[in-house]
C-alpha cells in the first residue's frame, strides 16, 4: 500500500510540475483552477494518511 502512495504522489507531483511550466501559456483563471484542484488532491491526501496513521498506532 505504501508503494502505490508513493507512485501516486509523485504523480501527483510531476502533474503539479507540468501544471507550472504551462502557467505562462495558460490563461490566469485556468492557472487558479487548477493549481485549487492540485491542492484539494493534495489535502485529501494528507487527510488520509493521517487518519491511516491513527489507525495503525492504535
Amino acid at each position: 500500500m505504501e508503494r502505490l502512495t508513493m507512485i501516486v504522489l509523485v504523480v501527483a507531483l510531476l502533474l503539479l510540475g507540468i501544471v507550472l511550466g504551462a502557467v505562462a501559456q495558460i490563461p490566469l483563471p485556468l492557472t487558479l483552477v487548477l493549481g485549487a484542484l492540485i491542492g484539494c488532491w493534495l489535502l485529501v491526501f494528507a487527510v488520509r494518511e493521517r487518519t491511516g496513521a491513527q489507525r495503525r498506532s492504535r
